[in-house]
């Protein structure tokens, strides 16, 4: 539910209800019940009790108290929930009002001069309502036309699919709504005038507060269905208060959802070795990581502090943790760039330090305008690359110093490694090719400086085909005569090694040479 549409239920509930108080007041003013049909006459309203049953009821009472069939009477507690609002000093039991008969109830309203008179007539309850104060014509059309009011608002409070409730300073109900009754049903506590209302609704507002609203649970049938409701206390006359409660279970079991992600993904980041800094829209560090702390050096107490953007990087360059700027003056603006450049994901350096190691500085926005800034000691990386590229760079040295020019290809026929000897002999630079060089480009060129032979279709058929995969020799002449031996090794991946000597070609038993 929006914040929105929890509001507007809540100002529908509190204008409702207010009315429905409004006219529980004006009727206490002119001496009326609300529930009283609009033609009651103005004889005795009397009722006699046997135990808890209506015995026998005046025609006034009758009409009153809405009774169709005296044979199907309401019980006490029905007849108690008419007379409480009005006299709330009524006895709860029919035994305890016996034991007090006879006796006189004062009306609970100022200008109410109505009495409830109880007497114990051989053993039977009677109940007699006692009101000197007759009504003028005014005031019964008066009062009709508030009833039909009172009527229309019960009945859509009665709709709305929210509790509402009235109650006493002392805590006890003086009107619920349908939905009220129904969470209380299910809670196992009766939803009656006069009684406590439920305990998880019942919050404590201050004497110098007119409203509050507070977050209750209220389990139903135990803890496995527990309900979550905002609680609305609002003032409403001198000793009374109008409540409501909006169901946010949705809204918890959300809450529940993103504080266990949130618990997920900080143990996630916990876990990571690589630096992890998250600033807020305003720029403020929101989130790290403790791998951030160890490969900053930056106090604990300096990032839980949520610095800026700006003081973050200047309390690392002040630590030596990253290059340092080559004009200061430019500092703010090169943070200003970097900003810019981690906002739209374009921010991407690597800082050697002055330690010697080295870091992979990485930028990526976040939802709601945040960003991103991961750090990632890629010190062994980079030496271990260094260190490849060198035994690299020493194989080709070596290779180079042979005589024997040679090159390799791929199953694919692609040239991946040559040597001085062959770029000398064959006058190619493959290092230096605009595009990749293949066997076909090879081909191309040797034939060119070399005699016709089928050694060349050979080469392509072994090298890309799939076939014998064994040592073998050939010799070929090039255009100025000069013999050349050639040898074909397959080596490791599918690769070919492709050898050319300047000597004529050697007789040797376990390979003999294939004439050209």
């Amino acid at each position: 539910m929006t914040g929105f549409g929890v509001l507007a239920y809540g100002l529908i509930a509190v204008i409702s209800v207010a009315a429905a108080f409004a006219a529980l007041w004006l009727f206490s003013r002119t001496g009326l019940h609300p529930a009283a049909p609009r033609d009651i006459p103005d004889d005795s309203v009397s009722l006699l009790f046997d135990g808890d049953h209506v015995l026998s009821a005046s025609e006034a009472a009758m009409r009153l108290f809405e009774i169709e069939d005296i044979q199907d009477g309401p019980e006490w507690i029905a007849i108690l929930a008419h007379l409480r609002p009005r006299f709330p000093a009524i006895p709860r039991s029919v035994q305890e009002a016996l034991s007090d008969a006879p006796t006189d109830i004062p009306a609970n309203g100022r200008n109410d001069p109505a009495s409830l008179r109880l007497r114990n007539v051989r053993g039977r309850l009677q109940i007699e309502l006692i009101d000197p104060k007759r009504s003028t014509t005014v005031d019964r059309h008066r009062g009709i036309v508030q009833s039909q009011e009172l009527r229309a608002i019960a009945s859509a409070s009665n709709l709305f699919p929210h509790p509402i409730w009235l109650s006493r300073g002392d805590g006890t109900l003086s009107w619920a709504n349908d939905t009220y009754g129904d969470l209380s049903q299910r809670a196992g506590l009766p939803a009656i005038r006069g009684e406590p209302a439920l305990p998880a609704f019942d919050i404590n507002l201050p004497d110098d507060q007119q409203s509050i609203t507070t977050r209750a649970v209220l389990e139903t049938g135990g803890k496995e269905q527990a309900n979550w409701f905002d609680v609305t206390k609002i003032r409403s006359g001198r000793n009374s208060f109008l409540s409501f409660a909006i169901d946010v279970n949705a809204v918890v079991e959300a809450e529940i959802a993103q504080h266990r992600f949130v618990q997920t993904l900080t143990k996630t980041f916990a876990q990571l070795s690589t630096g992890l800094a998250i600033f807020d829209r305003n720029r403020q560090l929101a989130l790290f990581n403790p791998a951030l702390i160890d490969l900053t050096a930056l106090p604990a107490d300096f990032l839980s502090s949520r610095p800026n953007m700006l003081s973050f990087f200047d309390r690392l360059r002040e630590s030596r943790m990253m290059p340092e700027p080559k004009n200061y003056a430019t500092w703010r603006q090169h943070i200003a760039d970097l900003v810019i450049a981690a906002s739209d994901g374009r921010y991407h350096e690597t800082w050697s330090l002055p330690s010697g190691l080295t870091y992979r500085v990485t930028g990526r926005p976040h939802p709601d305008g945040a960003i991103a800034i991961l750090i990632e000691d890629i010190s062994a990386e980079i030496s271990l690359t260094r260190r490849f590229r060198s035994q690299l760079d020493m194989g080709q040295a070596v290779i180079d110093t042979l005589d024997e020019a040679i090159a390799v290809f791929t199953s694919s026929g692609a040239l991946t490694f040559s040597n001085a000897a062959f770029r000398n002999l064959w006058k190619l630079d493959p290092d230096n090719s605009f595009a990749e060089m293949t066997l076909q480009d090879a081909t191309r060129q040797w034939k060119t400086m070399a005699a016709s032979t089928p050694f060349w279709a050979r080469l392509d058929g072994f090298v890309t085909g799939s076939g014998n995969r064994e040592e073998w020799f050939s010799d070929i002449t090039l255009k100025d005569g000069t013999p050349v031996e050639c040898r074909v090794t397959p080596i490791g991946g599918g690769a070919t090694l492709v050898g050319f000597r300047l000597h004529p070609v050697l007789e040797t038993g376990n390979a003999p040479a294939t004439p050209g």
